[in-house]
C-alpha cells in the first residue's frame, strides 16, 4: 500500500511522539536505579544523579543480610499473587457471565449490586469485624487474598461488557442448540473467546495483589506471612529507628548511619523487578482477539 506524503508525516511524527514518551516513562526508573547504587553521602550531598560521584553496593549488601527473609517475603507475594489473582478472575467472570445474558432474569439486579459497592462500602471497621470475628481469616495466607477477591466492581463490568459486545449471541445460542450446559458454555466458549479482557483485568488484579500492604498491615501480626511490601516498609521503619535519636541512646552516640536514601531507592527496584518481567508476556494476549466477532457458519 502506498502512503501519500501526509501519511508518512504523520507516521514518523507519531513514532518520535512514542520514542519521546517512553524516554520520558522509563527514565525515572532509571533514576532509582542508579540512585540504589550510590553512594550515601554522595547521595545526601548532591541529591540525586544520572552520574553519580560515587557508587556504592551498600544497599544491597544490607538488604543481602537479611536474605532468607526477602526470600519468604518475595515467596509470599508470588503466592498470594498467583492464587489471588486465578481465584479473582474466576468469581469476576463468572459474576459477569450472567450479568452479560439478556435472557438472565435477574442481570440487571446484579449489575446494579456490582454498581453499588463501586459508590459505597461499610469502611474499614466492619470489615475487620468480618473478616476476623466470621470468616476467622487473621493471621493466615488467606487474609491476603481473599479480602481483594471482588474489591473492584469496575472489573466485573468491564468483562461484563466485554462478553456482552464481543461475544457473538450466535455462538452461545449454538452451544445451547449441542446441549451445552451454561457451565461448559462459560468455560469452553465464553473464557477462550475472552482472552483479552481476562489478561487485562488479570493484570490489574496482579498490580493490585504484588503491591498490597494493607491487608497484612490489618489482618496479620506475624511476620512470616509479610510479602515483600510489608517487608521493606518494616525494613525501612527499622533503618529510621537506628538513625534516630532514640537508637543512638541505646547503642551509644558512634551509632552507624545506615544507607537509608539508598536502601529506599533499592527496595523500590526490588518491588518493581518482577512486574517488568511479567509486562512483556502480558502484551501478546493484551492485542489478541481483532476478529473474535467472527461469526463462522
Amino acid at each position: 500500500m502506498i502512503q501519500t506524503r501526509g501519511e508518512r508525516t504523520f507516521v514518523i511524527f507519531s513514532a518520535i511522539v512514542m520514542i519521546l514518551l517512553t524516554v520520558f516513562a522509563f527514565l525515572p526508573f532509571l533514576l532509582i536505579v542508579i540512585a540504589s547504587f550510590t553512594d550515601e553521602t554522595a547521595l545526601i550531598r548532591n541529591g540525586y544523579s544520572f552520574f553519580p560521584e560515587q557508587t556504592s553496593l551498600d544497599a544491597y549488601l544490607y538488604i543481602k543480610a537479611s536474605a532468607y527473609t526477602f526470600v519468604r517475603a518475595y515467596g509470599v507475594s508470588f503466592l498470594v499473587t498467583l492464587l489471588g489473582t486465578g481465584f479473582g478472575l474466576l468469581i469476576t467472570s463468572m459474576l459477569a457471565y450472567p450479568m452479560s445474558r439478556t435472557d438472565f432474569k435477574y442481570h440487571n439486579t446484579l449489575a446494579f449490586i456490582v454498581f453499588f459497592t463501586m459508590l459505597f462500602s461499610g469502611g474499614i471497621v466492619p470489615s475487620y469485624i468480618m473478616w476476623t470475628q466470621y470468616f476467622h481469616i487473621k493471621d493466615t495466607l488467606w487474609a491476603l487474598i481473599v479480602p481483594n477477591l471482588l474489591s473492584n466492581g469496575f472489573n466485573v463490568l468491564l468483562v461484563r461488557n466485554y462478553f456482552k459486545n464481543n461475544v457473538p449471541v450466535e455462538i452461545i445460542e449454538a452451544s445451547q442448540i449441542d446441549g451445552a450446559s451454561e457451565l461448559r458454555t462459560f468455560f469452553r466458549i465464553m473464557l477462550p473467546l475472552s482472552m483479552p479482557v481476562m489478561a487485562t483485568v488479570g493484570l490489574f488484579m496482579g498490580l493490585a495483589y504484588w503491591n498490597d500492604w494493607i491487608n497484612a498491615l490489618y489482618f496479620v501480626s506475624k511476620p512470616k506471612w509479610y510479602g515483600i511490601q510489608n517487608l521493606l516498609i518494616q525494613l525501612m521503619n527499622n533503618i529510621q529507628f537506628l538513625n534516630s535519636g532514640q537508637a543512638s541512646g541505646v547503642i551509644g552516640a558512634e551509632a552507624v548511619k545506615l544507607p537509608s536514601t539508598a536502601v529506599r531507592m533499592a527496595m523500590a527496584v526490588l518491588g518493581i523487578v518482577p512486574v517488568l518481567f511479567v509486562l512483556p508476556f502480558m502484551q501478546k494476549y493484551l492485542t489478541r482477539g481483532v476478529v473474535i466477532g467472527a461469526v463462522k457458519g
